[in-house]
């Protein structure tokens, strides 16, 4: 089937729908054109109504011409006034741009992408709120002008929100960015199904890339997609003051809608789990936790490199010194809390209320740098080292198996292959240039032997996450429901 459509409907189709997206662009274009924010929040003219009509019928089309025959819509759509947010999810494809086309709401965008040929002037149309990268003040503002549309009483479009903040492949749900939640307006939840006998649609992290994807759903006779309009989610006294709380009761709703579970998984857990590096982390990591705890303590993402130089330097001063739980404290300039008792906790490994705190900053440094696994090492020789730039079979153990989150780990044959001249010994030049010779080193000489034979743990490739959705919300608030469990012992 493929062969055959690839040769005759799969260049028609793609030709179709290329030439109804320059269609939408003039009209975009010119609608787009001139208008101030005040007259944006003035009703539509009767021009920008007929707009409206021929760019959602040709918008249409162009879902046609990709073989979504029909798009089968459940419930009704709430009213601004009624509902000014709409949360969409489960988010798993750049086809979950299909309900943005049928309503035109206004959705969160990457300031960049204003400025794509064609796609940007589409984009600009439907008034989407703008993130901008280069601004460390990005999320606040993101955020407040989230707020101030949401409760301007129906003046603004609706604004859609993917809250998963990342592609998935929709067997569960994982957890919302707050963002959405935060003015503690109602919201519309939104779910999507894409019922179709193959799968063409889903676009993640790993499996098909966005050309392959286009091409295989291009080759599919028919696709269908399912958007149902669940009831107007409105928040409690409560919720409207824990933003956390709301998003994750409208998560639950969500779920029981689609007959899936929720996982307490992250867009940062994600990241960090997924990300292309030499140091893949194993599934049992407990990094994981740890970069929980991280965003809970409030160690912000915008400041977390300069943050992870701060406590470098002062753990090179402590050498190899351990601290207890109010030493820990006063490290990290932080009270000691739940959430900081947790954190020490998971370097405490023989449970005698003491912690290396160097394990802490390469931990840190993952967190904040998880494709950057050299950078990583560097510090980790740095804070290990003897005064002649050394480290020993020992010391490589605890580094890495600090940077992969895991309780044991076997590096001699990593270390026998880096110490050449056995000299029982190695410096970081040692491994940087073993390393660039073999950038493979953990799956040949780690995974393989840890993972596979002894723990059975599966090691295919990952690559970097595709499909990402803009990251807009502020760090989430402090979980004190439950201890986290400690692995590192």
């Amino acid at each position: 089937q493929i062969a055959f459509m690839t040769l005759t409907l799969f260049p028609i189709r793609l030709f179709f729908a290329a030439f109804m997206m320059l269609l939408a662009w003039p009209f975009a274009f010119i609608a787009s054109m001139g208008p101030d924010e005040q007259e944006l929040e003035k009703p539509l003219s009767w021009w920008r109504k007929i707009v409206d009509i021929l760019l959602k019928a040709i918008m249409r089309m162009m879902w046609l011409a990709g073989g979504f025959h029909w798009i089968n819509v459940k419930g009704r759509r709430a009213l601004p006034g009624e509902a000014a947010i709409l949360t969409v999810a489960p988010h798993s494809s750049y086809f979950d741009a299909i309900p943005v086309t049928m309503t035109f709401a206004s959705i969160v965008m990457k300031a960049e992408s204003k400025d794509i040929p064609v796609w940007g002037t589409l984009i600009r149309y439907i008034r989407p709120v703008f993130v901008s990268r280069s601004d460390q003040d990005s999320r606040r503002k993101t955020v407040e002008e989230i707020k101030r549309r949401a409760q301007s009483d129906g003046k603004w479009p609706q604004i859609m929100i993917f809250p998963e903040g990342t592609c998935t492949n929709r067997s569960c749900l994982i957890t919302f960015k707050p963002g959405a939640f935060i003015p503690g307006v109602p919201v519309q939840p939104v779910v999507l199904r894409y019922p179709n006998k193959l799968d063409t649609i889903t676009w993640t992290w790993q499996g098909p890339g966005a050309l392959e994807i286009l091409w295989l759903t291009l080759c599919q006779f028919h696709n269908s997609v399912e958007i149902e309009f669940l009831p107007v989610y409105i928040p409690s006294e409560e919720e409207r003051k824990n933003p956390v709380l709301y998003a994750n009761n409208v998560r639950r709703v969500m779920a029981e809608a689609l007959g899936v579970s929720v996982t307490d998984y992250t867009f940062e857990d994600c990241q960090l789990a997924l990300a292309e590096g030499q140091l893949r982390l194993p599934s049992d990591t407990c990094l994981l936790e740890f970069a929980k705890l991280v965003r809970s303590l409030g160690l912000k993402p915008e400041t977390l490199e300069d943050d992870l130089g701060k406590y470098a330097a002062s753990a090179m001063k402590m050498k190899k010194e351990k601290i207890d739980l109010k030493e820990f404290s006063a490290y990290l300039e932080f009270p000691v809390s739940h959430t900081l008792e947790s954190m020490f906790a998971l370097f405490d490994e023989n449970e005698e209320g003491i912690i290396d705190v160097r394990e802490f900053v390469i931990a840190l440094s993952v967190v904040c740098k998880p494709s950057k696994t050299l950078e990583t090492i560097q510090l980790a020789f740095q804070l290990y080292q003897s005064e002649n730039g050394t480290i020993t079979e020992e010391d490589l153990a605890y580094i890495l198996k600090t940077a992969m989150g895991v309780s044991q780990i076997n590096v001699t044959h990593l270390f026998k292959a880096v110490d050449e001249e056995e000299k029982g010994k190695i410096t970081y030049d040692d491994f940087y240039r073993f390393a660039e010779l073999h950038p493979h080193f953990a799956e040949d000489y780690l995974y393989a032997d840890q993972m596979g034979a002894e723990s059975g743990l599966e090691t295919s490739s990952l690559s970097v996450p595709n499909g990402i959705c803009t990251d807009f919300s502020p760090d989430s608030t402090d979980d004190k429901s439950k201890p986290l469990q400690k692995k590192l012992n």
